[in-house]
């Protein structure tokens, strides 16, 4: 598993958590894991081959070091699953789009009943989430534009 792989999980982890409604700086020590990551030079999987503590990294402490380490040991994160088995199975892919993030994506879940990315598109084109407040044709529109997008480079 590579340092991209482990800060996709992470970005993951603090999207869900943010919709949990957990504590904020919980999930910005996850969003601060996934800048360090992604700026790190090296794989996070030699760093622990050559017995580096993980910790010695600006914003990883003991919890995420342990869970570095169970990602890259075993491809996956038991604390992921959990989590992800909380929410439905397409919210993930509608948190990813572009525009979106994970607080629309819990107005979309909760009041359009929205949890993949075709329920989003269809919401759309039935002015479903323009509908909703504070969101409006335009930002609905933006939110299209970025869902056709990511078909694309799929």
């Amino acid at each position: 598993m590579n340092n991209a792989d482990i800060a996709e999980i992470f970005e993951s982890i603090a999207g869900l958590l943010e919709i949990r409604g957990d504590s904020p700086f919980t999930i910005r020590a996850y969003r601060r894991a996934v800048q360090v990551i992604k700026e790190l030079s090296t794989e996070l999987e030699h760093m622990l081959h050559v017995n580096m503590d993980l910790e010695e990294l600006p914003g990883v402490g003991k919890a995420i070091s342990e869970k570095i380490t169970e990602l890259v040991n075993t491809g996956s994160l038991r604390y992921f699953e959990r989590l992800r088995a909380e929410f439905p199975d397409g919210i993930l892919g509608v948190m990813r789009i572009p525009g979106l993030g994970p607080k629309t994506a819990l107005r979309a879940w909760k009041e359009l009943d929205v949890t993949t990315v075709t329920e989003l598109e269809q919401a759309i084109h039935d002015g479903r989430l323009a509908a909703l407040p504070r969101m409006g044709e335009k930002v609905a529109d933006n939110i299209l534009k970025s869902v056709k997008l990511s078909r694309n480079e799929e």
